[in-house]
């Protein structure tokens, strides 16, 4: 068996966590010898003196390394789907075939589930441990179309699951297409129809997604959930629809939903219906950075976090006509302690908000729901709640190095907290927004800008303030 081995990294790693570690699939098939699949699959180990190098880097900044997860062990086997009745025809439904690919692969001690080049149409399938699903580059497995697929609007399972599962991975430079066009009308048209999510993982331990585009899910792309632990998506494209499309808009096609711990969202390139990623509460050490975010509701937090969010850190990501920047919600009810959010070494144009924190999400009143036109007047309204370990509560929030430009007829921004739970120490070093309308802070305390350049027709740094206690500072 050939597997990436994270014992033997387990020192490099903590030493140096932006080690990102490595395995290796040999590429020979169960009975038979190739070699074509180990070209594709092979990553080579960086060297000892590039990762010490890049550990003095970060330490020369000041910056923390969050903890890389560990990523899956698979061994060597491949077995194609191909070789057990899976035909590219587009029209036969090629789920049993796949199916049966993996569970060969289980009996044999898990390996490599390839789906050579050519359009597969499936059903619902599922993963298993010790199980890589790969797709070859001209590969692209589609989701049955609605009139075909198990369950209807009614009781739709998820394209891709798996529950309780270790050691998974999902690769390749193939496509994944949810075929989601006609699903999506019938959010409004008929209100509570069910939809399937395209990827959607329980309770798992070591998973990785890596490389593949994923495109127009009916629902979600990625939906990860469970308290599952190291996770890994790298390299990945995503795409659907703005919500906003003039033509189809695509709801709820959230890219990236990870709720759990040990998170590593890296280099992908999203731009889609809903959240560009999001989690829930119970989310902890979760890293995001180098990713490029298009149309999307943004790097969002919540609405339930319930049992708390802590610990994540987002850096060097652009985000581009995206509805908001950064935005963290909740409400009462769902709501829990979210603490210690890093934001740093960010670039936005034409965002809606780039920055929004608030406790107010599922208000129904039109006046609270309206953010951008927002005034204090409006703010101090709200009614104020007896405190519940369901209330939601945002402190210790540093955003740094940021330089965004708001949309036309938009705000630099919005930190409202509920008035039985201000928002407390929220600090902003070196930002700069261009917007129409001023920042509004409410309901907060400690709030502190430190050298930054928040530009309206007020003028600089004129914010819109009320039950706030905040600070501005060169």
């Amino acid at each position: 068996m050939s597997t990436w081995d994270p014992a033997a990294t387990e020192m490099t790693t903590c030493v140096c966590p932006v080690f990102t570690g490595w395995w290796r699939v040999s590429g020979k098939r169960f009975g038979t010898e190739s070699d074509t699949l180990s070209d594709k699959l092979m990553i080579n180990t960086r060297t000892g003196l590039a990762l010490l190098a890049i550990c003095w880097i970060q330490l020369a900044k000041g910056e923390d390394a969050p903890r890389v997860p560990a990523l899956p062990q698979i061994p060597e086997g491949v077995l194609k789907i191909t070789d057990h009745g899976a035909v590219a025809d587009e029209k036969t439904d090629n789920a049993k075939a796949i199916q049966e690919t993996i569970d060969a692969a289980v009996k044999a001690g898990g390996g490599v589930v390839e789906v050579p080049a050519g359009e597969y149409l499936a059903g619902p399938f599922r993963l298993d441990s010790e199980i890589n699903l790969h797709l070859d580059a001209g590969a692209t497995l589609k989701m049955l179309p609605i009139d075909r697929y198990p369950g209807g609007t009614r009781n739709p399972q998820a394209f891709i699951t798996g529950r309780g599962l270790h050691d998974v991975v999902i690769s390749g430079e193939g496509t994944i297409d949810g075929e989601g066009a006609p699903w999506w009308p019938l959010v409004r048209s008929r209100p509570g129809i069910q939809r399937p999510r395209m990827i959607a993982l329980s309770g798992c331990d070591k998973i990785l997604i890596e490389k593949v585009r994923l495109q127009n899910s009916p629902m979600f792309h990625i939906a990860i959930s469970g308290h599952s632990t190291n996770v890994t998506v790298r390299g990945v494209t995503i795409r659907a629809p703005a919500s906003t499309d003039p033509v189809n808009p695509s709801h709820n096609t959230d890219a990236c939903d990870v709720s759990g711990s040990h998170v590593l969202i890296e280099d992908c390139d999203v731009s889609v219906g809903d959240d560009n990623f999001t989690c829930g509460g119970g989310t902890s050490d979760v890293h995001i950075r180098h990713c490029t975010y298009g149309n999307g509701h943004g790097v969002s937090i919540g609405s339930p976090t319930s049992g708390g969010v802590s610990d994540i850190t987002v850096e060097d990501c652009t985000f581009t006509d995206t509805d908001c920047g950064i935005r963290i919600k909740s409400d009462r009810g769902r709501g829990g302690v979210v603490q210690r959010m890093t934001y740093r070494n960010l670039k936005m144009t034409n965002v809606g908000f780039p920055i929004l924190i608030y406790g107010s999400y599922a208000a129904n009143e039109r006046e609270y729901r309206d953010l951008t036109n927002l005034t204090p007047a409006i703010a101090t309204t709200y009614p104020s709640r007896p405190m519940s370990d369901r209330t939601p509560v945002f402190k210790d929030i540093t955003f740094t190095n940021i330089t965004a430009t708001a949309a036309a007829g938009h705000r630099a921004g919005l930190i409202w907290g509920l008035p039985e739970a201000p928002a407390s120490n929220i600090v902003l070093q070196n930002v700069s927004i261009k917007a129409d309308k001023p920042m509004g802070i409410y309901s907060a305390q400690g709030v502190k800008l430190v050298g930054c350049k928040i530009v309206t027709p007020e003028g600089e740094n004129k914010l819109s303030t009320v039950d706030a206690e905040v600070t501005v500072s060169p």
